[in-house]
């Protein structure tokens, strides 16, 4: 038994660590003895993306030190021509992958020298995409030296999101929040892409991640035609701010973890 993913949910809002740092930490999912390769799959805020992006980089510097960017795997991915190539500034400025670096270099520093990572900017990806784009990944997924990071953020609830979503029922707007993300979070745990993207398309929640969960939902999938048994739990839940009024705004983290028997 191993753990593939660590589905950091909790990876990138306006308040960065010091709202998500808590819910992000899921460090000691990771055993360093074995990760050889670190796959960090991101949504793109900044520019169109109908693909999936690889950094023009063979560095990325952290506090900590250099995490090294795996030029063979790149290599493989890019001669599949699904793959376009971002910009140094776009790298520079999508947070979504750059967040989990210093946690990553954190986790994996008792064998600093002995992996790499594979960072891979996912864009606004149609349903077929998704499953073209978890086929692709999912032989990466089932090698146990390899660990998937998944970044997302979970409600952006208010007016400066334009998303207002509300059911009374639930009490105040934090509970039908949490309610809300709390459904999807089922959803996921269930490893059923279909159904991720049904509720998606019922309750519009504002999951900036939702293509990077999608491609992993369809790489695990994949994977389990081959009867490879997996399972998915949410390990912690938290929001930046209990929003009570329509003036209000937060947003939803969580993070979770793929085991893979």
């Amino acid at each position: 038994m191993s753990n593939r993913v660590v589905c950091r949910e909790a990876s990138h809002a306006g308040s960065w660590y010091s709202a998500s740092g808590n819910c992000q930490s899921t460090g000691r999912q990771v055993d360093p003895s074995v990760t050889r390769r670190v796959f960090i799959l991101g949504p793109s805020h900044h520019v169109p993306l109908s693909r999936c992006a690889l950094s023009p980089a063979e560095v990325y510097r952290t506090p900590l030190y250099d995490l090294r960017i795996d030029q063979k795997v790149y290599a493989d991915l890019w001669k599949t021509g699904m793959f376009e190539r971002m910009s140094l500034q776009t790298d520079e400025d999508e947070h979504s992958i750059e967040m989990h670096l210093p946690y990553t270099a954190k986790a994996m520093e008792s064998h600093k020298d002995e992996f790499s990572i594979v960072p891979v900017l996912v864009g606004a990806l149609s349903e077929s995409k998704e499953q073209e784009y978890g086929k692709l990944l999912s032989k990466y997924l089932a090698d146990p030296s390899n660990l998937f990071i998944i970044s997302s953020d979970f409600c952006h609830w208010g007016q400066r999101f334009r998303y207002t979503y509300y059911d009374e029922s639930q009490g105040e707007i934090y509970r039908s929040i949490e309610h809300l993300d709390k459904m999807g979070m089922g959803i996921i745990e269930q490893l059923d892409p279909m159904s991720f993207t049904n509720y998606l398309k019922k309750y519009h929640n504002t999951i900036c991640g939702r293509h990077p969960i999608g491609v992993l939902l369809n790489a695990v999938a994949e994977l389990r035609k081959t009867g490879l048994e997996m399972n998915f739990s949410f390990l912690n839940y938290a929001q930046s701010s209990e929003c009570r009024n329509w003036q209000d705004s937060s947003v939803s983290y969580a993070a979770g973890a793929l085991i893979v028997h």
